[in-house]
C-alpha cells in the first residue's frame, strides 16, 4: 500500500507530505483546489511523462516521492531483485526530480534506475482509473490474465501447466523437425563432395595424437646417425677395451669371498656391487635397444615426413587441427547416414510433432473451455453490480475467441477481450471506446469488486469515479469502494458527500493565497472537520445546522 507521498514544488503545492492509512482514503475539496494536482504528482513518481511547465513558479526543479509497503511475495519485489534492486523490510521508494530544463532523474529504494523500469515497477504497485486517464484493465492485452486469475481463484486446477508443458513438448519436437529437415536437405545438396572427402579420410585413417608421434618420429629419424654414433661410443665406454660390467663382476666375487670374515662389514658394499653389475647390463640392453630403434630403413624418414604432410595438407582443407581430423570423419559419416537414412528420422519426427501437436490441442480446448465457463460467472457477477452504479442499461461481456496457430502459446489459443454496451441495442465494443467519463470509472469499480479477490494490486485510486451521479447511485459507489478497501487500499477523490462519508481516512485539499502567492495544501480531518467537509459538500459554500446534521446522519449511517 501507499504509506507516504512527499511533493515538492510542484504546481501550486509547495511542500506537502502525506502520511496514507489502508482502507479507503478520501481526498476532497472545492473545484480547483488543487486535487489533480496531488494525482499528476503521484503520477510523477510512477513514471507518468514529465514536463517543465508542472514546476512551480520560481522554482528550478520539482521532486515526488512515493513509498509502498508491500507483501512478502508481491511481484514487483521479483522485479527489483532481478535488477538487484534490494528492498529492506519488503518496502519500496519511489522518487523522481525534474529539472527546469526539463531533464529528469528517477530512483527505487535511492537507486538510479530508468523511467521505463520505473514505471514497469509502479504497474504492479498502483492502478488508477478516472475520466480522463485509466489503465490496467482498459489495455487488452491483460484481460487473459485478469480472466485467468479469477478462473484460478474460483476454481483451482492444473490446466495452466498441463498446457505449458504441452506447448513445450510440442515445440521441442518441431524444432527438432525443422533441424533434422534442415540438416537432411544440406547434407543432400553437399552429398557428392562429402562422399569424396569421406573417402579420401577413410583412405588416410587419421587418428588423434599422429601429428606429434610423426613430428616426434620424424626429428629423431633426422638426427639418426648422430644418435647412432653417440650410443655406440656409450657402449664403448663400458664394454670396450676395458669391460666395465666383467670388472664389476671380479669386484663383487673377491668381496663376496671375504665378506663372511668381515663380520657384516662389507655386506653393504657387496649388494651395491650387485646391484651395479645388473644396472650395467641393464644400460648395455637398452643402448642395443636404443640402438636398433633409432636404426631405420633408408625410407622410413620419407614416408613419415610424406605421412604428416599428407595430414596437415588435409586438415587446411576442412579448415581444422590435424588431430580433429577424425571427428570431421565422424561428422561426415554422420551427414552421409542423415542422407540415407534421413527419410526414416523426419518421418518419425514427424509423427512426433502431430502427436505433441494433438496433446496440446486437447489440453488447449479443456483450458479454453474452463475460461468460457470462468467469462461466464465473471458476466453474471459484473451484471449485478451494473443496476446500482447507475448502468443498468448497459452489458458486460466477456469475449473469447482462439488466436491463428501462429500465435499459439505455452498460454493456449484463447483470445480474451472485456467488452461493454451502454445501451440497448447498441453493439458492444472495447471499454476504452465505448465507455466514457465517470461511466467507464463506475465500469472499472463493478470489475474491481468482482475481482477483488485476484488482484496484486497494492492501491487503487478512482477519480471522480461518482461524476454525474448523486443519491442511492452515489451511495451504491461508496458502499463497494469502503467493500473493496477490506482487500486493497483505495484512494478516491470525490465531489459526492455519500462517498466521502465512507471513508477511514480523509484528506481535504484546499488552496490559499499568501504575501500574493496561491498554494494548495492538503490536511487529514479530524472527526469535527470531517463533519463539517461532509457538510460543505451536502450544502455549498453556506454551511447550515441542517446541513451539518444530514452530514452527521450520513456519517453514522455509513458507520453502522
Amino acid at each position: 500500500m501507499l504509506t507516504h507521498l512527499s511533493i515538492r514544488d510542484v504546481v501550486l503545492i509547495d511542500k506537502l507530505d502525506i502520511e496514507f492509512e489502508r482502507g479507503l482514503c478520501v481526498l476532497t475539496g472545492e473545484t480547483g483546489a488543487g486535487k489533480s494536482i496531488v494525482l499528476d504528482a503521484l503520477g510523477l513518481a510512477l513514471g507518468a511523462r514529465a514536463e517543465a511547465n508542472l514546476i512551480r513558479s520560481k522554482a528550478d526543479k520539482l521532486s515526488v516521492t512515493a513509498s509502498f509497503l508491500l507483501t512478502k511475495r508481491h511481484p514487483a519485489l521479483a522485479l527489483l531483485a532481478e535488477q538487484d534492486i534490494s528492498a529492506e523490510d519488503d518496502s519500496i521508494v519511489v522518487r523522481r526530480i525534474v529539472s527546469a530544463d526539463g531533464r529528469g532523474k528517477a530512483f527505487i529504494n535511492d537507486q538510479p534506475v530508468s523511467v521505463s523500469l520505473l514505471r514497469t515497477i509502479a504497474e504492479h504497485l498502483v492502478e488508477v482509473h478516472g475520466q480522463f486517464d485509466t489503465h490496467g484493465l482498459l489495455d487488452p492485452g491483460t484481460h487473459l490474465d485478469v480472466l485467468d486469475d479469477y478462473r484460478k481463484a474460483k476454481d483451482s486446477d492444473r490446466l495452466d501447466r498441463t498446457c505449458a508443458d504441452a506447448f513445450e513438448a510440442w515445440r521441442t519436437a518441431s524444432q527438432a523437425l525443422k533441424d533434422a529437415e534442415a540438416a537432411t536437405a544440406k547434407a543432400a545438396a553437399d552429398e557428392t563432395f562429402l562422399r569424396a572427402a569421406l573417402t579420401e579420410l577413410d583412405d588416410l585413417a587419421p587418428r588423434t595424437g599422429e601429428e606429434k608421434d610423426l613430428s616426434d618420429r620424424r626429428a629423431l629419424l633426422k638426427n639418426a646417425e648422430h644418435i647412432v654414433a653417440a650410443l655406440a661410443d656409450a657402449r664403448s665406454s663400458l664394454a670396450g677395451d676395458t669391460d666395465v660390467e666383467s670388472l664389476l663382476r671380479t669386484t663383487a666375487s673377491k668381496l663376496a669371498r671375504i665378506a663372511p670374515q668381515a663380520g657384516g662389514t662389507l655386506d653393504a658394499l657387496c649388494q651395491a656391487l650387485e646391484r651395479a653389475v645388473i644396472e650395467t647390463a641393464d644400460v648395455l640392453q637398452e643402448l642395443d635397444r636404443t640402438a636398433a630403434q633409432v636404426e631405420s630403413e633408408p625410407k622410413e624418414l620419407e614416408q613419415a615426413e610424406e605421412r604428416l604432410f599428407a595430414l596437415k595438407a588435409v586438415a587446411r582443407k576442412h579448415k581444422c587441427a590435424v588431430d580433429d581430423l577424425p571427428q570431421v570423419q565422424a561428422d561426415m559419416k554422420a551427414q552421409l547416414d542423415s542422407i540415407d537414412h534421413g527419410a526414416d528420422r523426419i518421418r518419425d519426427l514427424a509423427a512426433t510433432v502431430s502427436k505433441t501437436k494433438l496433446v496440446f490441442e486437447t489440453a488447449a480446448q479443456k483450458l479454453h473451455e474452463a475460461r468460457i465457463a470462468a467469462a461466464l460467472k465473471l458476466d453474471k457477477g459484473v451484471a449485478k453490480e451494473l443496476a446500482p452504479l447507475k448502468l443498468d442499461k448497459a452489458t458486460f461481456k466477456t469475449t473469447i475467441g482462439t488466436a491463428g496457430s501462429e500465435n499459439w502459446s505455452a498460454r493456449g489459443y484463447s483470445k480474451v477481450t472485456f467488452e461493454v454496451s451502454t445501451n440497448p441495442g447498441m453493439p458492444a465494443g472495447p471499454l476504452a471506446k465505448i465507455a466514457s467519463g465517470g461511466e467507464l470509472a463506475r465500469f472499472m469499480l463493478a470489475l474491481k469488486v468482482v475481482l477483488a479477490d485476484t488482484q496484486n494490486l497494492t492501491t487503487l485510486i478512482f477519480d471522480e469515479v461518482d461524476t454525474g451521479i448523486g443519491g442511492a447511485t452515489a451511495n451504491a459507489v461508496g458502499e463497494r469502494l469502503e467493500r473493496l478497501a477490506k482487500d486493497v487500499q483505495i484512494l478516491v477523490v470525490t465531489h459526492s458527500p455519500q462517498v466521502a462519508a465512507r471513508g477511514q481516512h480523509h484528506w481535504r485539499v484546499a488552496k490559499g493565497t499568501k504575501a500574493g502567492e496561491t498554494t494548495t495544501k492538503v490536511g487529514l480531518l479530524g472527526a469535527d472537520e470531517r463533519l463539517e467537509e461532509v457538510a460543505r459538500m451536502l450544502a455549498g459554500d453556506k454551511v447550515t445546522a441542517e446541513a451539518r446534521a444530514a452530514a452527521n446522519r450520513l456519517i453514522a449511517g455509513t458507520a453502522s
